[in-house]
C-alpha cells in the first residue's frame, strides 16, 4: 500500500513539475516574441535554469533559452550579460543550430572591444554561412578600429546638457523654418506613459520641444501641444514637411500580451504650436510589423524603417509616395542594396545638399549603429555609396539620428558614455570649426633673385583691404588679427599686389581663393620686381674681336644665356632690351659695332634657338659709352650695393681705371673685363602676343664689322 502510494504520489509530481517547466517555457517564449526583452531576459534564464540536458532534445531546449537571453540581454544593450548567454549558448553547441550565435556574439564582443575574439567568432559564422556580409563588415570592423579612431575629422561634440536628463533623449529634429524649435523624443519624468517599456527596460517616451532664447541656448523642454500626440505609448522619431505643417511621427503600442508594431502616425499644425489629432499612415500588411522613423522633405515622399518581408535583413529603410487624389500612401518599396545590408538601417534624415543621411550596423564602422552618407544621383530619389562620418561623431557605442541645421551645425543622438557615466542616448551637437587658413608673402628682386626687404604688400578681400612690410626675409605673415578673427576666410578670394621704391610696379596681382577648400591650408605666395636699374646677367664670354660665343671646359656662354630665356618664360609678360658692353680700348665707332653684333648674336640665340616671340627681346649694342657702376668696400670691388657698412660708388670710366695701368695691372686689366657685359632692362611689362607690333627685321642682321 506505501508503495503503492509512493508511485501515485510520484507521478503526480512528476506532473505538476513538468507542467510547472513547460509554463516557465511558454511565458519565457511568450515574452521573447513579444520584444518584452526586459522580462524575457530574466523568464528565458530561468527557463534555462529548470532544463535538463539529458533526454532527447533536451540540449537544444536548453541552449535556445540561452540563445534568448542573451538576445534580450543584447536588445536592452547589457552586453556582458549578453556575452555570458551566448558563450553558455555556445557550450551547448547551438550554433549548430542557430548559427547567428557567433555572429551576434562577435557583435557585443566588438562592442566590448575584444576584437581577437569577436575575430574569431565573425570567422567561424563566416565558414557556416559564406553569404553574409556582416561577418566580413565586422572583420573589417575590427581590424580597423585603431585607424578609424585615428582619423578623426575636424568636428567638435559636446553633450547638449541643457537638453539632455538621466533617461533616453533621442532623434532631434527642427520643428520650424527658424530651427528655433527643436523636437525629439524622451522618457525623462513628466511623459504621458507611466509604465516601464518592456522592450528598453525605461518609462515610455513621449515627444517633448525645446526652444532656442535669443542668447542661442535651449530651454527646458516641454511636451508637445496637441490632441492625442502624446499617449501611454511610446511617441518619437519626428519629421515634418517643407513648409512645417505636417508632423509624421512614429507610435509603439503597449498592449500587453499582443505582439504588436510600430507605426507612423500624422498630424496637421494647429496654429502656430499646437497639433491636431493625428491618423495612422497604413503601410503594412500585418499588426506584428513595425514601421517608423519617418523622414520627408516635402510631405509627400516618405522614406521609413520596418522588418517588413522583401527586405535584405534586419530593418531595412524603404519608401512610400502619396497620391493626394485618393489620399493614399502607395505600397512601401525597398531603397535597395544600394542602401540596405543584412544588418539594420534606421533614423534616416535629409541632408542640406539632398545625401541622404541614416545609422546601419550592417557595414564596416566603430561599433553598433554607425551614422553614414549616401551621395543623392540626378534628380530621382536615388542615392548610393553611403560613407562613414567617422569619429569623432561616430562612436564605439550606437550612434544615429543626425540632423543638419547648417553646413557646419548639428544635432544627434549617441549612446556613448556621458558626463553622468550613463551608456543613454544623449542628445549631441557637432561643430565643424572654420578652415584655418593663413598667408605668407615673400618678394623677390627678379633680377637679382634676392628677396626684398621693406616692401609694401596689399591685400584685398572680401572685408576690405590691408597692407604689410615684408621683414629682412622678404616676407610678411597674416593669421590672426588682433580681435582673433582671421584674416583669410573660407569662400572668400584674395587678391596680393606689391610695390617697392626704386621697381617698377607689380602688373600682375596675385590671387589666392579658399572656394571649396575643406581643409585647412598656409598659403605660401612667391611674388617678384623688377628693379629699375640694369638687370645683371650671368657672365658670356667670346672670341676676341668677335661676337661667337665661347665655349670650353673654362664657360659655356650658351647656359649662360639660358638665365634670360628662364625669365622670359617665368615672366609672359615681360619684353626685355638686351644690350651689350665693350670696355673703353679701341675706337668708340668699332666698339659700338661689336657690341651691335654681340647683342645680335644673343637676340638670334634666344629665337632661333630657344624659340622666343621676337616681339619680346630688343637688342642693342652701346659700346663703350655706359661704363658700369661698382661699390668698392674694404678694398674689393663689388657689383651689387652692400646693405651694410661703408662703401664708395664707382663709375667705371676710362680715366678711372687708366690709374690703375701702371701701379696695378690685374685691378687695370679686371676693370676693363668688368666693363665688358650683357645687361637687360625692362622696356615694358604689357607684352601683348594678340597686339604687339612685329619685330624689327634688323634685329636679325648683323653689321658690317670693322
Amino acid at each position: 500500500m506505501r508503495v503503492k502510494s509512493f508511485m501515485v504520489f510520484a507521478a503526480v509530481t512528476f506532473f505538476i513539475t513538468s507542467c510547472g517547466y513547460l509554463k516557465i517555457v511558454t511565458d519565457a517564449n511568450e515574452s521573447y516574441v513579444r520584444e518584452d526583452y526586459c522580462d524575457a531576459a530574466e523568464k528565458c534564464a530561468l527557463a534555462y535554469t529548470k532544463l535538463t540536458r539529458k533526454g532527447g532534445g533536451a540540449q537544444e531546449s536548453k541552449g535556445n533559452m540561452a540563445f534568448k537571453t542573451a538576445e534580450s540581454y543584447r536588445m536592452i544593450e547589457q552586453y556582458r550579460d549578453a556575452n555570458e548567454w551566448y558563450e553558455r549558448a555556445k557550450l551547448l553547441e547551438y550554433e549548430q543550430v542557430m548559427p547567428e550565435v557567433l555572429l551576434y556574439n562577435a557583435d557585443v564582443l566588438r562592442k566590448m572591444r575584444e576584437f581577437d575574439k569577436a575575430i574569431a567568432d565573425y570567422k567561424m559564422y563566416k565558414t557556416m554561412v559564406p553569404g553574409d556580409e556582416r561577418a566580413n563588415a565586422g572583420i573589417e570592423s575590427c581590424e580597423n578600429y585603431d585607424q578609424y579612431k585615428a582619423d578623426k575629422t575636424r568636428h567638435t561634440i559636446e553633450n547638449q546638457g541643457t537638453i539632455n536628463k538621466v533617461e533616453f533623449d533621442m532623434a532631434p529634429v527642427f520643428g520650424d523654418r527658424k530651427q528655433t524649435k527643436m523636437y525629439f523624443g524622451s522618457s525623462r519624468p513628466g511623459s504621458t506613459g507611466k509604465n516601464i517599456d518592456p522592450r528598453s527596460c525605461e518609462s515610455y517616451m513621449d515627444i517633448w520641444v525645446s526652444d532656442l532664447d535669443k542668447k542661442g541656448n535651449w530651454t527646458k523642454p516641454y511636451l508637445v501641444k496637441g490632441d492625442s500626440i502624446n499617449t501611454e505609448a511610446n511617441e518619437g522619431t519626428v519629421c515634418f514637411d517643407d513648409r512645417k505643417k505636417t508632423m509624421f511621427f512614429t507610435r509603439c503600442p503597449t498592449l500587453k500580451k499582443q505582439n504588436l508594431g510600430c507605426d507612423i502616425w500624422m498630424s496637421t499644425a494647429k496654429g502656430k504650436t499646437a497639433w491636431n489629432n493625428p491618423t495612422k499612415l497604413a503601410l503594412k500588411m500585418h499588426d506584428s510589423i513595425s514601421v517608423g522613423h519617418p523622414c520627408t522633405a516635402d510631405g509627400k515622399y516618405l522614406i521609413f524603417a520596418s522588418d517588413m518581408p522583401g527586405g535584405f535583413g534586419g530593418r531595412d529603410l524603404w519608401y512610400t509616395d502619396y497620391d493626394p487624389k485618393s489620399k493614399t500612401w502607395s505600397a512601401p518599396k525597398n531603397m535597395g542594396p544600394e542602401i540596405n545590408t543584412k544588418g539594420n538601417e534606421l533614423f534616416p534624415s535629409f541632408g542640406l545638399d539632398g545625401g541622404l543621411i541614416y545609422a546601419s550596423d550592417g557595414m564596416p564602422g566603430l561599433g553598433g549603429l554607425d551614422i553614414f552618407k549616401a551621395k543623392k544621383v540626378g534628380e530621382e530619389n536615388k542615392w548610393e555609396n553611403p560613407t562613414n562620418l567617422g569619429t569623432p561623431i561616430n562612436s564605439e557605442n550606437n550612434d544615429y539620428a543626425l540632423v543638419e541645421k547648417d553646413p557646419r551645425l548639428g544635432y544627434f543622438t549617441s549612446e556613448r558614455k556621458s558626463a553622468n557615466g550613463e551608456n543613454k542616448p544623449d542628445i549631441y551637437s557637432y561643430v565643424m570649426p572654420p578652415n584655418v587658413f593663413s598667408l605668407k608673402l615673400s618678394v623677390t628682386d627678379l633680377a637679382e633673385g634676392d628677396k626684398i626687404e621693406g616692401a609694401t604688400v596689399t591685400v584685398t578681400g572680401p572685408d576690405g583691404e590691408w597692407t604689410g612690410i615684408t621683414d629682412e626675409n622678404g616676407s610678411v605673415y597674416w593669421d590672426k588679427k588682433p580681435t582673433g578673427d582671421r584674416y583669410i576666410n573660407e569662400e572668400s578670394g584674395y587678391t596680393m599686389n606689391i610695390s617697392m621704391d626704386g621697381y617698377y610696379e607689380n602688373p600682375n596681382p596675385h590671387e589666392i581663393s579658399t572656394e571649396g577648400l575643406n581643409y585647412d591650408q598656409d598659403f605660401v605666395v612667391d611674388m617678384g620686381l623688377f628693379p629699375k636699374r640694369p638687370i645683371r646677367l650671368p657672365e658670356v664670354q667670346y672670341h676676341l674681336d668677335k661676337w661667337t660665343f665661347v665655349v670650353d671646359s673654362t664657360i659655356n656662354s650658351l647656359d649662360s644665356l639660358l638665365f634670360v630665356y628662364d625669365l622670359l618664360e617665368a615672366r609672359p609678360e615681360l619684353v626685355i632690351e638686351l644690350s651689350s658692353h665693350t670696355d673703353a680700348r679701341g675706337s668708340n665707332a668699332r666698339n659700338k659695332k661689336l657690341s651691335i653684333n654681340r647683342a645680335i648674336a644673343i637676340y638670334k640665340y634666344l629665337v632661333d634657338e630657344k624659340g622666343v616671340d621676337p616681339r619680346r627681346i630688343i637688342p642693342i649694342g652701346k659700346g663703350e659709352e655706359t661704363p658700369r657702376t661698382v661699390y668698392l668696400q674694404d678694398g674689393l670691388y663689388k657689383l651689387r650695393e652692400p646693405k651694410a657698412g661703408e662703401f664708395e660708388t664707382i663709375v667705371l670710366t676710362e680715366a678711372y681705371i687708366n690709374k690703375f695701368r701702371r701701379s696695378d695691372v690685374k685691378t687695370f686689366k679686371k676693370l676693363h673685363q668688368l666693363n665688358r657685359r650683357a645687361e637687360g632692362d625692362v622696356h615694358s611689362l604689357d607684352f601683348d602676343p594678340e597686339a604687339a607690333p612685329a619685330a624689327d627685321p634688323s634685329y636679325s642682321e648683323y653689321v658690317r664689322y670693322p
